[in-house]
């Protein structure tokens, strides 16, 4: 999975997630130079539930249907 920024270059690829004692485990590449692991904690992961509404929900399911 890439992560693009508004003017197209590439931020992040991620190559790897994994269980994790602590939560989840995040690996990838930041530009495309700097290899990086995160860990995502469970109290993080719920917080991050905030930023969901119908919209954002809509926009995530419609976009597994598009080609691009």
């Amino acid at each position: 999975m890439k992560l693009f920024t508004p003017d197209n270059t590439e931020l992040l690829e991620v190559t790897a997630i994994a269980p994790h004692a602590d939560g989840l485990q995040v690996e990838g590449t930041i530009m495309g130079a700097m290899p990086m692991k995160a860990i995502l904690r469970p109290a993080d992961l719920r917080s991050g539930f905030r930023f969901l509404g119908p919209r954002l929900v809509w926009a995530v399911i419609s976009m597994l249907f598009r080609r691009r």
